[in-house]
């Protein structure tokens, strides 16, 4: 496994939308390993293929809950409800953090790493990762949509 770049707003990569996943292989499987170890290294939640360079539908999940790392390949939201707003940042949007309106609960539809089509059910900080990197794959970052700027004390 390896610890790949971040790419940070402003590089264009994090503006375009990715490619659907043809195959789970072995390139695949790699790309999930060096994605959940870029993540836990950067200590974040979640992390998604474009933000390390790659236009692949391809994201690792990670709330620290029962569920624990969730590695999926081409995720899409099929349903949808309710509303929460809640403080987001992001791994490529260093320093900022504001309150966001998502979903209160997502059913999200994937191939798993060995691509088996899953569907996961999330509430909470959990629905609030798979939007925010899912997101990531549209070329939609949370600050196109956030609702007011969140300062913490240094």
């Amino acid at each position: 496994m390896a610890i790949r770049n971040i790419r940070q707003v402003g590089d264009p990569i994090l503006r375009k939308t990715s490619k659907e996943v043809k195959e789970v292989n072995d390139r695949i499987k790699i790309l999930l390993d060096d994605m959940a170890e870029t993540m836990y290294k950067a200590d974040g939640v979640g992390l998604a293929a474009p933000q390390v360079g790659l236009l692949k539908r391809v994201i690792v999940v990670d709330v620290r809950d029962e569920d624990g790392l969730i590695k999926l390949v081409n995720p899409e939201i099929i349903e949808k409800d309710g509303e929460q707003v809640g403080v987001e940042g992001c791994l490529s949007v260093p320093n900022f953090n504001a309150n966001v309106k998502r979903p209160a609960h997502v059913v999200v539809k994937y191939l798993d790493e060995n691509g088996d089509e899953k569907k996961i059910e999330a509430e909470g900080l959990k629905a609030v990762a798979l939007c925010h990197e899912i997101d990531h794959l549209n070329g939609i970052l949370f600050i196109d949509n956030y609702e007011e700027e969140v300062k913490f004390d240094e």
